[in-house]
């Protein structure tokens, strides 16, 4: 009922003054960019979009990492609802485990649940054009969006998610949506840390591309139709060697199947051994372990048939893993952290200016929505918590 209720909200908002039949909007996720760094680093074109438009961020689904999060802007729905519930996971009806290191793995539909928001689109008559946005790959409920690309067999340079995505806008038909993905500044975030030189200058490099981006737009015939929202997944904070959990120590290798991941550490028991394994870990320190009906509610995580019997979630800064943690950044930590908080910007026709508190990502997708003029797939939103951002 309350997500019949929420649809109904939403659909009222999507016939209002604020959206508009000939308006377009782009949305571009930058990987792993912090709510923060435009304040750490020289970022003009973020900078720019701050004073004119929404300057807010981003507080992702639980467990903060890339596909889970990207697969909730994209559905509107937490990871424990829409399936993707970790980078890598087991199928407990198949025991195939689920894998973005698995090319076949990571396009398999019956992993994704939901309703992305470029099948709800098609649906009704709207085009979305998608640059490698995480998913975008997959044929879900037997359809992929009107333009998109392989990730694995059609990799897309930065330069030419750019090219494409200003020739759309600025051709004769453009589409009403466009979804474009970048892998930084998360990769040199994990290499380096979130405050390196060598993240600063992939950020710098990704704000210059937004600004052609940008300049690409206005030098177009829908220069003043185009809303431009900038979005990410995480943020991210520092890891260093000495900061590990060895639970596995801890564990008779007769107690449990398997233990997927490190942060959160999915731990899959044999029958009859879910509280030998949480009392062996249950005390030790910098971390929190929870049964999987156990997980605290404000994380919206444990009902899905995938997760694991028992959860190690480590302290910000730690990790789960028996083998070597080299000094860099991670992400994946409870998202009320402010480390794992993520950037939002938005300027357009459909915008205020206005310096907003964070809010839920799962609200990303009820936006999107509204701006397109679509009735939106039930979802765990609430337009009314975007709803002051618009004019």
């Amino acid at each position: 009922m309350k997500k019949i209720i929420i649809a109904i909200i939403a659909l009222i908002f999507t016939t209002s003054t604020s959206a508009h039949k000939e308006f377009y909007t782009i949305i571009v996720s930058l990987d792993g960019c912090r709510w923060d760094y435009p304040e750490w680093y020289d970022t003009p074109f973020l900078n720019y979009m701050a004073e004119k438009g929404v300057k807010s961020g981003l507080i992702p689904s639980y467990p903060s990492k890339t596909f889970p999060n990207h697969y909730t802007l994209a559905t509107g729905l937490y990871p424990d609802h829409h399936g993707i519930i970790a980078n890598s996971f087991i199928n407990r009806k198949d025991g195939v485990v689920f894998s973005l290191g698995n090319p076949k793995t990571k396009v398999d539909s019956r992993f994704y649940g939901g309703e992305p928001i470029w099948v709800t689109a098609k649906k009704q008559g709207k085009r979305v054009f998608t640059y490698h946005w995480p998913g975008s790959d997959v044929k879900i409920k037997n359809q992929y969006p009107d333009v998109w690309f392989n990730y694995n067999k059609h990799h897309l340079t930065v330069s030419e998610r750019i090219t494409l995505a200003s020739q759309a806008i600025n051709g004769a038909s453009a589409p009403e949506l466009i979804m474009i993905y970048f892998e930084e500044p998360d990769h040199q975030g994990h290499n380096y840390g979130p405050q390196d030189p060598q993240t600063k200058n992939a950020l710098r490099n990704m704000d210059a591309q937004l600004s052609e981006l940008w300049q690409n737009i206005q030098q177009g015939p829908r220069k003043d139709s185009v809303n431009l929202i900038i979005v990410s997944d995480h943020g991210m904070t520092l890891v260093s060697p000495e900061r590990k959990i060895e639970c596995k120590k801890y564990l008779n290798p007769k107690w449990y199947e398997r233990i997927e991941g490190n942060l959160p550490a999915q731990i899959y028991c044999k029958k009859g051994y879910v509280d030998s394994v949480y009392n062996a870990l249950k005390d030790l320190q910098h971390q929190r372990v929870w049964k999987k009906q156990d997980v605290p509610a404000y994380l919206h995580y444990g009902t899905h048939e995938n997760i694991g019997d028992v959860i190690v979630d480590p302290q910000e800064g730690w990790l789960v893993t028996d083998g070597t943690v080299n000094r860099g950044g991670m992400h994946g930590y409870d998202p009320t952290y402010s480390d794992m908080q993520a950037v939002f910007r938005a300027i357009g026709p459909s915008f205020k200016h206005i310096d907003y508190p964070h809010f839920r990502n799962v609200n990303v997708y009820t936006l999107l929505c509204h701006l397109i003029g679509i009735t939106p797939a039930p979802n765990d939103g609430n337009y009314m918590e975007v709803s002051p951002i618009l004019k």
